[in-house]
């Protein structure tokens, strides 16, 4: 363990960890490329990246972990990328599961993944089914995602209530609101994590992110090390959440 690691690790205050970690994973494709290797490689490489990060989450204590895994927009890649995504998706859960459900760790889909090929959508159905009951930490993956879909989806929910007088308008809320998107009982995020350098949000968590703080860096996914969380973990402790106000 190098002494970075050591000295970050004693600074965090397990006290004041973020409920909700909110990650986008990218760079895996650059990361290969830099290799002269395909991108698909870059996606097996990021992987073992995602197995660490989920294990230490689970055993610090946070409450979720959000990752966003394929867009909606990602169906614009080559096919072959997109199959392989797919199939890499597969052999994750068929793998990890069992490690994931002693560690009590629940599985949620947030996005349509009634969309990807069967085989995916059985390994889904059975990761969800067997972690249902599981009170530990709650391990969101984004597939088929879009926050601007999953927006409009809970507008169409709220009009279909209005439309049968199941509520009035004036009963709407941001509770209300909140209630009917895929992460319905969860915290908002306190972290989002983006690796890789890029300095946007790509249509995750639009609603959700209101007063999240951002942590990005330039490391790719696939080299993101248990130190690079601790020290995102660490950073956001540091911050002076206001959420609009002041501090007294």
């Amino acid at each position: 363990m190098g002494n970075n690691l050591k000295r970050i690790e004693n600074l965090i205050d397990n006290d004041k960890l973020p409920r909700h970690i909110a990650i986008i994973m990218d760079g895996n494709g650059r990361w290969a490329r830099k290799r002269l290797m395909p991108r698909t490689m870059g996606h097996r490489a990021g992987m073992s990246s995602l197995k660490t990060v989920v294990m230490i989450c689970a055993q610090m204590g946070i409450s979720v972990l959000t990752v966003y895994a394929f867009s909606t927009e990602n169906w614009r890649r080559p096919r072959d990328e997109v199959d392989y995504l797919m199939s890499l998706l597969v052999e994750y859960l068929h793998k990890e599961l069992n490690e994931l459900d002693q560690n009590n760790i629940r599985i949620k889909i947030l996005g349509d993944y009634t969309s990807l090929p069967p085989k995916c959508q059985q390994e889904i159905e059975d990761a969800v089914l067997l972690t249902t009951h599981n009170s530990g930490m709650v391990f969101n993956i984004a597939l088929n995602y879009g926050s601007r879909n999953e927006i409009i989806g809970a507008i169409k929910n709220l009009g279909e209530k209005l439309l049968s007088r199941e509520i009035n308008i004036d009963s709407i809320t941001e509770e209300m609101f909140s209630s009917m998107l895929y992460t319905a009982g969860s915290p908002d995020p306190d972290l989002l994590i983006r690796t890789a350098g890029e300095m946007r949000i790509s249509n995750f968590l639009l609603w959700q992110i209101a007063y999240t703080e951002l942590w990005i860096t330039d490391r790719m996914w696939p080299d993101f090390t248990k130190e690079d969380l601790l020290q995102a973990i660490w950073d956001y402790q540091q911050r002076d959440r206001r959420f609009g106000g002041l501090n007294k």
